[in-house]
């Protein structure tokens, strides 16, 4: 998704139009993350870029998307560009730190 949101439209209310855009952004995610996973690919990563043009956009998490849209609404803006791309995402096993050992046996002192 590559585009250009407006946020003030002659005749429809600001809060509105937001809701919309919002739900229309959460709405696209929703569509990419339920396509099928090709072999050998985990999870769809998604690589974001928002800004007030496509020329002043800078990268972005998923997740601060919407955080974003609703500061550059509260600062008074009249648009953003959005851009998302969804890629293909492998989960990387943790590092190992080393060998573990087993633990040592306490001796035993009980009566039998």
């Amino acid at each position: 998704m590559r585009k250009t949101f407006q946020l003030h439209i002659e005749g429809k209310h600001p809060d509105r139009l937001l809701d919309a855009t919002k739900h229309e952004i959460r709405k696209y995610l929703k569509r990419e993350r339920s396509r099928p996973l090709p072999e050998g690919v985990d999870y769809w990563d998604f690589a974001c870029q928002f800004g007030p043009s496509q020329e002043a956009a800078t990268p972005i998490g998923v997740g601060e998307i919407i955080g974003a849209v609703d500061a550059l609404a509260k600062e008074g803006g009249s648009q953003f560009y959005l851009e998302i791309l969804a890629g293909h995402g492998k989960r990387q096993a943790p590092p190992v730190r080393g060998p573990v050992e087993p633990p040592i046996a306490a001796p035993y002192l009980g009566e039998d």
